[in-house]
């Protein structure tokens, strides 16, 4: 059963806003519900362990808040199409039977009385960018740990009056979270620890702390659910069953810190090595410009951060963006660009050769000691560091703190959301081309340069099959 599909709104009929509510509060929510319910502030932030009926109370305030308040535009959020049909469009299609109007080109549901609720989804970082100019009086942020802090920064912008209610309202965000993921950090900062800076405000925002013994629904209907969480490994189930918010332990990179290892631009000097590192995908292609030290400090000093770059387009924008009288020694990239394509039969090697691009080598690809040379170059000894970047490459500033713990191998990072794991990887290039297993470019004969690298990182690929089984297990 399904809520009406049309164009044109749903007509009213008497009672049906009022029948409508005693419908919802047929189930009684269960005090923490009703905590989230009544809540007063600008953010109000509902979550902790799974299962403490934290989508429903969202959909359930969400609901009472169109029929509450005519013409009021509410926008619901979860990072992904799949999450947000199964969670929420199905749910409420069966709730709002013949009440609501769903629209489905656009996605909402429309009230008689005016008021709608929006329904989208983040799946990458620059998706929030579609509401920009949008206005929403409430903005409901599902899993809103699986959003990144520049994601929320977005949406705050929306989050305004839209003109279109008749009586005053004061704006605000509903926001339910378990701990983890790419927005672990800001979450707990903002409504565990209350840590506040510049213009934030403590008393705009609200926590209230779920878990699953809360939900009384599930403890009589599902008691074996408990055991599930029980079985969890011990850091999960801290967070899943207790709703521990330090059971994780956050970013991947807890060395990284921006007043250390984030500098202003200066003229480099002639005798420093320069290289790059480039981590070629269509959906994203990071290129670094890295210069090196006569003692070995690492500075990134520039950066390519552009998605829909074929490699033909993004072997011409690295060379662009490279200046006529830098000497760059090497370009270490991603090894897959040594497989031949099977539209051309030509690998990524040689179509960006054919560009202009040369130097290229395959990157030393292991992971788990990638990340932890990297670990190295970041830690601070007698207040000094091997690798600093330079302020104006924003994006490997912004992706490398938010990197997360891969839940099967703690000592990778994981590979979500893909889009802020492209610079890091880029890094990781860099700094093992470093590594005396990894051959530099800097001394190689003019044989070495025309060699086959698609014949090296065949045997590569080989040895290292076993290990990558691992990894990737």
């Amino acid at each position: 059963m399904k809520a009406r599909q049309s164009s044109s709104r749903a007509t009213p009929q008497n009672g049906q806003t009022e029948h409508m509510k005693k419908i919802i509060l047929n189930i009684t929510p269960h005090p923490k519900q009703a905590e989230f319910f009544t809540a007063r502030g600008r953010y109000i932030a509902y979550g902790g362990a799974r299962g403490g009926g934290k989508s429903w109370a969202m959909r359930t305030k969400l609901v009472l808040l169109a029929l509450s308040y005519p013409g009021i535009s509410i926008l619901l959020l979860r990072r992904t199409l799949g999450e947000l049909r199964e969670n929420h469009i199905l749910p409420l299609q069966k709730l709002l039977f013949d009440i609501a109007t769903w629209r489905d080109t656009v996605k909402e549901f429309a009230f008689p009385n005016g008021s709608r609720i929006k329904l989208g989804y983040c799946d990458s970082e620059s998706d929030v960018l579609q509401y920009q100019g949008q206005s929403y009086e409430v903005i409901g942020l599902e899993e809103a740990t699986h959003f990144t802090y520049y994601q929320f920064l977005c949406l705050t912008e929306c989050n305004r009056i839209s003109g279109n209610m008749s009586e005053a309202f004061s704006p605000r965000m509903y926001l339910t979270c378990n701990p983890g993921g790419v927005g672990h950090d800001w979450v707990k900062r903002l409504f565990v620890d209350r840590i506040y800076q510049g213009s934030e405000k403590p008393e705009n925002y609200v926590f209230i702390r779920s878990r699953v013994y809360d939900n009384e629904y599930l403890m009589k209907n599902n008691p074996e659910y408990i055991e599930n969480l029980m079985a969890l490994p011990e850091a999960r189930r801290k967070a899943m069953l207790d709703g521990d918010w330090n059971s994780f332990e956050g970013a991947f990179f807890p060395e990284f810190n921006y007043d250390i290892h984030v500098c202003q631009s200066f003229t480099i000097p002639k005798d420093w090595g320069r290289f790059r590192a480039l981590d070629y995908g269509l959906d994203m292609t990071a290129c670094l410009w890295v210069a090196v030290t006569p003692d070995g400090v690492m500075f990134v000093y520039r950066e390519l951060y552009e998605n829909n770059l074929i490699l033909s387009d993004a072997a011409a924008k690295v060379c662009v963006s490279t200046a006529p009288n830098e000497h760059i020694r090497y370009t270490t990239a991603s090894p897959d660009l040594w497989n031949r394509r099977q539209d051309s039969g030509k690998s990524g090697f040689e179509l960006m050769s054919v560009q202009g691009l040369r130097g290229l080598i395959p990157a030393d690809n292991r992971r788990v000691a990638g990340w932890r040379i990297l670990r190295e170059y970041l830690r601070l000894q007698n207040n000094n560091c091997r690798l600093r970047i330079f302020a104006n490459c924003i994006n490997l500033i912004r992706t490398l703190p938010q990197l997360r713990f891969d839940t099967l191998n703690p000592e990778d990072a994981a590979g979500t959301p893909h889009e802020i794991t492209h610079a890091p990887e880029a890094l990781r290039y860099a700094v093992m081309s470093r590594e005396p297993q990894s051959k530099s470019t800097a001394s190689l004969t003019s044989f070495e340069r025309s060699f086959d690298y698609n014949t090296v990182n065949n045997y590569r690929r080989t040895k290292d099959d076993g290990y990558r089984r691992f990894i990737d297990f």
